[in-house]
């Protein structure tokens, strides 16, 4: 995301906490600025985007004393946070921020917040990819969370589709192009059929992001809303699959990776 600004001629600076990491390394060798801490990108910048691990990450870059919001954000300026995080705390962030007299929206490609700060930051999302609005703060959290929940089951499906028809005796490669253009047919299976087939584990997304993501869905929350609990016996199963891989060892893979956890149950490897 960086290198796409970057390369679309906007100025960036960025912080990170463990700045030699080799696409930081990479982010200033095309020209973008290393900044000491948070607080300090957060006086120099108009947007600033966030992209962490966890809920907890995002609180404490964010909200902490000297975080982004609390300490430092200029008025009139935006932050967007990318992270799958807590709805309710994406209220919490918005409202921090309005406490502050500047603008703030809840934001991802998946955004929210308010609307006309969603289209102003619209040329930065054009160059990202496609930016779709929600609604009011936390929005995009709660879509994002739906989408992991029916990622992980379209991937659980491929995964038990592949061991089947391996199983089966039929050519995994054949089977795939058979089914792709029929109801089965998914934007998952194009990603990650392949891949699958092949063993390609390489991660876009950690299948220990997806556990956390899963349990935004379907973990109760001892003093939480009660209204708002919903029963989901598929992506409580989900997430008990991709907990498997974290289990394993594998938590750092990526989240196709959980076929292994069906090829481990079934005795076997495609």
């Amino acid at each position: 995301m960086a290198s796409r600004l970057l390369s679309a001629g906007y100025t960036l600076s960025f912080y990170a906490r463990n700045p030699s990491h080799p696409n930081f390394l990479s982010l200033q060798s095309q020209g973008a600025t290393l900044s000491p801490s948070p607080s300090h990108l957060a006086q120099s910048c108009d947007v600033v985007f966030t992209m962490l691990g966890h809920p907890s990450d995002v609180r404490s870059i964010l909200l902490d004393p000297n975080g982004v919001v609390s300490s430092s954000l200029r008025p009139n300026s935006v932050t967007v946070d990318t992270t799958s995080s807590h709805p309710d705390l994406a209220r919490e962030i918005f409202a921090a921020a309005r406490a502050k007299s500047a603008w703030d929206g809840k934001l991802a490609i998946l955004a929210a917040g308010e609307a006309s700060v969603v289209e102003w930051l619209k040329p930065l999302f054009d160059i990202l990819g496609k930016v779709t609005y929600m609604g009011s703060a936390g929005c995009g959290q709660s879509c994002k969370i739906a989408n992991q929940i029916t990622i992980g089951a379209n991937l659980v499906g491929i995964s038990e589709g592949l061991v089947f028809a391996k199983r089966a005796g039929l050519d995994l490669e054949q089977f795939v192009d058979a089914i792709r253009n029929g109801a089965a047919g998914s934007k998952a299976l194009e990603l990650f059929g392949e891949r699958m087939i092949q063993r390609d584990f390489r991660p876009g997304g950690f299948a220990e992001y997806q556990v956390k993501d899963l349990g935004m869905g379907v973990d109760v929350v001892e003093g939480g809303d009660d209204d708002n609990v919903v029963v989901l016996p598929g992506a409580s199963l989900w997430k008990q699959l991709f907990s498997s891989m974290v289990a394993n060892g594998h938590g750092k893979l990526g989240t196709q990776g959980v076929i292994s956890v069906i090829e481990r149950i079934n005795g076997n490897e495609i």
